[in-house]
Parts: structure tokens; sequence; C-alpha cells
């Protein structure tokens, strides 16, 4: 007998959001089914989905196994409920300090740089803000590399730093960057002169998780 999965994700194959999830899901061995939103013909649009989810984003995760029903969005929130629901593999530090710098390094990606390069902003600039192609790119290459190079000097000069982000050991900071990086790929953006940043992601990637979670791997996404 086939078992179902205890967690659903609605997912679209570039989301950097989801990305994080995907990684989280599999750092911590918790198997999942995906539901493709394609973002790209505006389903996160429809009335279907806006019931699941009224901002319209992705992704969405479903915890069916919980007593009651679970319904989480927006990225950060979700790798959360997963570390306190199931805190093995430790994706945060135990002490307040390292919890409080590792979620600091993970602002920076998530809350600082993502908004700035997702769909909706995009929808506005290029329609209201009239950007054309050349435009839109520029956009995206100054808030990528604004944040990446924001994250490399932290990281080269806070000594809490080791193998990863915080210490020599995955943390939320690292999947959060990953994911960023991982996007900038889609988009053949290359930032120069991040070495540490390089160092960090190139470490990432000999982990399972993190290769089985390229955009460029997923469903629907382009073909390689």
């Amino acid at each position: 007998m086939t078992t179902t999965p205890q967690f659903e994700l609605f997912a679209f194959w570039r989301s950097s959001a989801t990305y994080r999830i995907r990684v989280a899901l599999r750092l911590k061995g918790l198997p999942f089914n995906e539901r493709f939103v394609n973002l790209d013909q505006s389903e996160q649009r429809d009335d279907v989905f806006l019931k699941i989810n009224p901002l319209g984003g992705l992704p969405v995760l479903f915890d069916r196994g919980s007593s009651r029903p679970v319904r989480l969005t927006q990225s950060l929130a979700m790798l959360e409920y997963l570390e306190e629901t199931h805190p093995s593999p430790r994706l945060l530090p135990q002490d307040p300090l390292g919890r409080a710098r590792v979620r600091s390094l993970a602002g920076m990606m998530v809350t600082d740089t993502h908004p700035l390069i997702v769909p909706r902003v995009k929808k506005y600039l290029t329609t209201e803000g009239k950007f054309d192609d050349a435009a839109w790119r520029a956009w995206q290459i100054q808030w990528f590399t604004a944040g990446l190079k924001a994250m490399e000097r932290r990281l080269t000069s806070e000594a809490e730093t080791g193998r990863y982000c915080h210490g020599d050991a995955v943390t939320i900071a690292d999947i959060c960057l990953a994911s960023i990086v991982a996007v900038t790929r889609v988009f053949k953006i290359e930032i120069a002169r991040i070495p540490t940043v390089d160092r960090i992601i190139a470490l990432c990637e000999t982990n399972e998780a993190f290769a089985k979670a390229d955009p460029r791997l997923q469903e629907g996404a382009p073909k390689l």
C-alpha cells in the first residue's frame, strides 16, 4: 500500500521561496508531494488558489499529519514550523544570539532581497512603470547584487562564520542564501567578487537536499 506523504507543497519550479522549503523538507527527511502552480500563466491569481493564499504567493505548505488542519504561507514561517515540529537535524543554533544571527542573515535574503524581484513586482514595473526588458534586467541585477554583496561583507567580517554561514553546520541562513543564488542562475545573472558566498554555496550543493532542489530540475522547468 502506498502511503500518502504528510506534507503537500504548492510550488513553482523557479520560485526561490519554494526552493527553501524543498531543501528543508529533504534535510529533515520528510516526504512530500508537490502541486504545480504556474506563475507564468497567473494561476496564483485564480479564485481557487486565492482561497488558499489570498496574497497569491507561493509556496503554500499543508501538514496533513497534524491533529488539526495546518496550512502555512510565507517560507520563513514554514522553516520555523518545520524546525519546531521536526527539530532534527537542527537548522537553528541552540544559543539565542546564534539564532538571532541566523535569522538576521536569512532576513537579508528573504525580506530585503527576494521581494524586489518577484512576479508581481515585475508586472507592476513593466506595466505601470513602463519598464522594458532591459530595464527589468537592470533592476534584477541591481538588487541581486546589493543583497549578495551585503551578505558577503557580513560573512567575511563576522567571526561566527564557519564552513557555512553560521558555524560548521547548515542553518536556515544557508538555505535562504542558496535560494537567492539558485534564482540568479535561472536568470543567468553572475555576481562577481563574492568568494565567501561562492564557497558556502559550493559546499551546500554537495548535499543532496540542495542539489535536488535546483529549480532547473523541477516539474515545469525548461529542458536543460
